[in-house]
């Protein structure tokens, strides 16, 4: 069925010429409303012939018309949900508490269908680097370069959350993007905003940070082109012609995974965006031949954003649909295999290194766990001198039998390593690259719905080991690395569209 105009009657409120498009899920017409209202879903309590609205009603089945009115029921504003933690009561906090015991960040208020903007900088302002290049930049946001404002009302909008416990309204950052994007300002029936692609979103934004951050004065480029601007070098080959074979450099601020049917991991739906076949006319052959291209990374950059290629126009219905399709994608990720020959042998020493680091990590919390299980066991006063010489005797049981010395029990952060023996000298010198080509996730932008121009998106960035902020608009909560993993697509649940990759740190 086509999409339709519905209302929704809530609290004597009227919010009228809402779509609906009835071969959706229930789920994601409680999203519209959600940004409508600020009533979470889980919360909303929908009229319908027969009783209430479920995630699994058949929307086609209601034989909804045009300006069809529903009635809702349902309260706003939930607590935000923190992690399970048995020490804690937070029933007997405030929400103003619970976000400062649990350090919550504040979110966005959506202003109508601009979560793809909410989504997009919350992703941002996971990296550090760049809230300290914004702060040097010196301009305001009433100039006449609109541009500049953008920039300086991002700025402004980074230091005001830092500030805020509760959802910030980023109403003079959304102005200052409608003004330099006009294509953000589109409004549908009603002159409501309409939904926009959070890509488009996040691409514009970077190219406005290349041309308006400041440089460093050392090296003479700034944040975006230091750390997050990598390099490709791209061979053409002809077979028939291999005098015709040329090589080319350019730089790109995003890789992306192309899904085809047989598309189950990213670093796979990458490497077949970074290989493709061609026709051209061939000046040595006069005729029309194939040549393939082949592209591989050359620069890996400090921060790699990965888009995955989900929407694809559909004439039949002039939309932009959505692919399904499940492509996992690893919290730690190894980059290498992306890369030219030459920059695989210049991370091979400190690969090795970080690997052997890694080693000892995991062995050192064997033992560590196998200890505790010993003194669990034991247990009591009297018991306490044996469990003291059964966890000695464990280490060193772990050590003999790996072959290691006392040394490998130590942690990695206490071993002092000189990274230049390992680094190769080139990459040392390179600011703002990543000089092992490792890296870990630190942020994921989800959509979910079946077109770009409709749905809902949602931002999970990384705190810390196992613990990530999930930023839908306004409300905050804390998810795990279990629920991240999740959002790999295959379904109607919400699906990583584009995901943030940060160089692993050498302590």
């Amino acid at each position: 069925m086509p999409i339709i105009n519905v209302n929704v009657k809530w609290t004597g409120k009227k919010f009228e010429n809402i779509e609906l498009d009835t071969d959706e899920s229930p789920e994601l017409f409680k999203s519209q409303i959600y940004s409508q209202t600020g009533v979470p879903p889980e919360r909303q309590k929908i009229m319908v012939k027969g009783g209430m609205l479920k995630d699994t009603t058949d929307l086609n089945a209601l034989g909804l018309k045009n300006g069809h009115t529903f009635m809702m029921m349902g309260t706003a504003g939930e607590l935000a949900k923190a992690p399970a933690k048995p020490t804690q009561f937070l029933e007997d906090m405030t929400d103003a508490q619970v976000a400062e015991a649990l350090e919550i960040p504040a979110g966005l208020e959506n202003l109508g269908n601009t979560c793809y903007m909410n989504a997009t900088l919350q992703c941002l302002r996971v990296i550090p680097e760049l809230q300290t290049s914004l702060n040097k930049y010196q301009g305001g946001v009433s100039g006449v370069d609109n541009r500049g404002n953008l920039t300086a009302s991002l700025r402004d909008l980074f230091k005001d959350l830092t500030k805020a416990s509760d959802g910030f309204p980023p109403l003079v950052f959304w102005q200052m993007l409608c003004q330099a994007f006009p294509q953000f300002s589109q409004t549908g029936p009603g002159g409501a905003p309409m939904q926009q692609d959070a890509e488009e979103c996040w691409s514009e934004m970077v190219s406005i940070l290349k041309a308006k951050l400041p440089a460093d004065q050392e090296t003479g480029r700034n944040f975006i082109e230091q750390r997050m601007t990598g390099e490709m070098r791209t061979e053409l080959r002809c077979p028939e012609a291999p005098e015709e074979n040329t090589v080319s450099t350019e730089s790109f601020t995003k890789l992306s995974c192309h899904i085809s049917i047989t598309t189950n991991y990213m670093v796979n739906g990458i490497l077949e965006s970074l290989k493709e076949e061609i026709e051209k006319t061939s000046p040595t052959l006069n005729r029309t031949a194939k040549y393939e291209r082949v592209s591989r990374v050359s620069r890996l950059p400090q921060y790699l954003p990965i888009q995955f290629i989900r929407f694809f126009w559909k004439p039949s219905e002039r939309v932009r649909a959505k692919i399904l399709r499940k492509v996992k994608y690893p919290l730690e990720f190894d980059a290498s295999e992306l890369c030219t020959p030459e920059l695989q042998g210049k991370f091979s020493k400190a690969k090795l290194k970080l690997k052997d680091l890694e080693e000892k990590n995991v062995a050192k919390k064997r033992d560590e766990k196998r200890r505790k299980i010993d003194i669990d066991v034991s247990g009591g006063a009297e018991s306490s001198a044996a469990a003291a010489a059964a966890a000695a005797v464990a280490s060193s049981s772990s050590s003999s039998a790996s072959g290691s010395s006392s040394a490998a029990a130590v942690p990695a952060a206490e071993e002092k390593i000189d990274w230049s023996e390992y680094i190769d000298p080139e990459l040392l010198k390179d600011v703002g690259c990543n000089p092992t080509g490792q890296y870990e996730l630190c942020a994921v932008l989800t959509h979910v719905g079946r077109s770009a121009d409709s749905g809902h998106y949602i931002a999970w960035v990384k705190k810390a080991e196992d613990e990530w902020f999930k930023f839908d608009d306004e409300k905050v909560s804390m998810v795990r690395d279990a629920d991240i993993q999740k959002l790999d697509g295959g379904g109607d649940w919400h699906t990583a569209y584009i995901v943030l990759y940060r160089a692993k740190q050498l302590e």
